[in-house]
């Protein structure tokens, strides 16, 4: 019997049967899988960009910003979203809030936030580690207005020890991302330039 991939699910069937590069693939589970997705990315389209990971957790806005020394606002995060039948990727400065009413419009439809096994299965990275890069199936991507603020942000690289630093306009080219408006604006100031030493 040939093994398919359906048939690998099973505890059953003998890890020597897979194929090589699967069976290594499979051996580093599905985060591991989703950092080395990221990193391809990059490597593909912009080979001077290196994923930083951290001992610490950065599942979450604020464990990120204190795992790579940046303020709160400036982590990137990734929302995953069902409009209608159709899943969207929102790019938005970590502090900001989206705005239900100028998606609706934008969209037209409804915005809701996709299940956690909803995200790994559509985007191919765990909550805590979804970004614009390295996806499991093309999506469209949307940068929100509110990253133009940052000359660097800080989004996720695929796991929720990882991530990169990159130019918001430099995110939006590679992923091919629109440019919205869908977030709820305070005032603020354009933010203090990125510091390494941070």
């Amino acid at each position: 019997m040939r093994p398919t991939i359906a048939s690998t699910a099973s505890p059953n069937f003998p890890h020597w049967c897979l194929p090589k590069c699967l069976a290594k693939c499979l051996a580093k589970g599905p985060e591991k899988m989703s950092l080395e997705s990221v990193r391809a990315f990059f490597a593909e389209n912009a080979p001077d960009i290196s994923v930083i990971e951290s001992r610490m957790s950065s599942a979450t806005v604020t464990l990120a910003a204190e795992a790579y020394g940046v303020e709160p606002a400036r982590i990137a995060k990734t929302l995953s979203l069902r409009i209608g039948d159709r899943v969207v990727l929102i790019v938005a400065a970590g502090t900001s809030r989206m705005d239900n009413r100028k998606v609706k419009a934008l969209f037209g439809g409804k915005p809701k936030m996709l299940g956690l096994d909803e995200v790994a299965e559509v985007t191919g990275h765990e909550v805590g580690g979804v970004c614009p890069f390295g996806l499991k199936t093309p999506l469209p991507i949307y940068c929100d207005v509110s990253l133009k603020a940052f000359d660097i942000v800080v989004p996720a690289a695929g796991s929720t020890h990882s991530a990169v630093k990159i130019t918001p306009a430099r995110m939006a080219e590679l992923t091919k991302a629109e440019w919205v408006d869908v977030c709820e604006h305070s005032p603020v100031q354009q933010a203090p330039a990125y510091s390494s030493s941070s």
